[in-house]
């Protein structure tokens, strides 16, 4: 499947007391990692929203290994887990400068038609995008 990678420097304000990421964090991570996974295929959450779609998340999982702290640059790794319906699946891998591998992670998202707020199929121009690659 289609796979994206996104670098991001751990600053001081997303750490804990004991210099390691808060958990909390790694949801934005994740969803940096998909915002810059969907803008490499020419899609932005702006383009969906402005066409009437949003994604919000069904499900978040985590899987800490090692800690990431301040100051590190980290490597995200996006990957669609398979090709969209109305849902769409992403796996994650989050790696140091020395790739160690430091977190694994899953997202699922909906697809919702802003108008009728209810689930929709995904949209044609992203699963044409989607198909072109593979």
């Amino acid at each position: 499947m289609i796979k994206n990678e996104t670098k991001i420097r751990v600053r001081y304000s997303e750490t804990d007391q004991m210099g390691y990421v808060y958990y909390g964090n790694y949801a934005q991570y994740f969803e940096v990692g998909r915002g810059e996974w969907l803008r490499n295929l020419g899609v932005t959450y702006k383009n969906l929203e402005e066409s009437g779609i949003m994604l919000p998340v069904l499900n978040l999982n985590v899987n800490f290994i090692k800690p990431a702290k301040y100051d590190d640059l980290l490597t995200i790794v996006t990957t669609l887990k398979n090709k969209p319906s109305v849902k769409i699946e992403f796996d994650f891998e989050i790696y140091n400068e020395t790739q160690e591998l430091l977190t694994t992670g899953f997202t699922s998202l909906v697809f919702i038609d802003m108008k009728k707020n209810k689930p929709t199929r995904a949209p044609e121009s992203l699963l044409d995008k989607i198909y072109t690659i593979n």
